[in-house]
């Protein structure tokens, strides 16, 4: 399995596609598709039909997927940086490479 460098919790900026420049937070990470949902990012309309817990059904809008070469992680200057990993006191730990930062 591929280690992704985006994890849940993320601030994450959309760099390719129709939302390109759009920031959120990551919600999920599907780790065996490569991808990931990002809060308010990528909005379709899913229909459902009316059930029990949803007896008017109708369309909902969710967060679908986007793969994870299209986000980059925001540093706490709010710039994209690349993640990268030391380590320290015998763990390995995430830091953003613009900032030296531990994330």
């Amino acid at each position: 399995m591929a280690k992704l460098k985006i994890k849940t919790g993320d601030t994450v900026r959309v760099t390719a596609g129709e939302h390109k420049g759009a920031e959120g937070k990551v919600t999920k990470v599907f780790i065996e598709k490569n991808r990931a949902i990002v809060e308010g990012v990528n909005m379709v309309s899913k229909h459902e039909k009316p059930s029990a817990t949803n007896p008017q059904g109708g369309i909902k809008e969710k967060e679908a997927a986007l793969h994870v070469s299209n986000l980059s992680l925001i540093d706490k200057n709010g710039k994209n940086t690349r993640v990268g990993y030391e380590s320290k006191d015998g763990k390995n730990v995430r830091f953003a490479k613009t900032t030296k930062e531990v994330i």
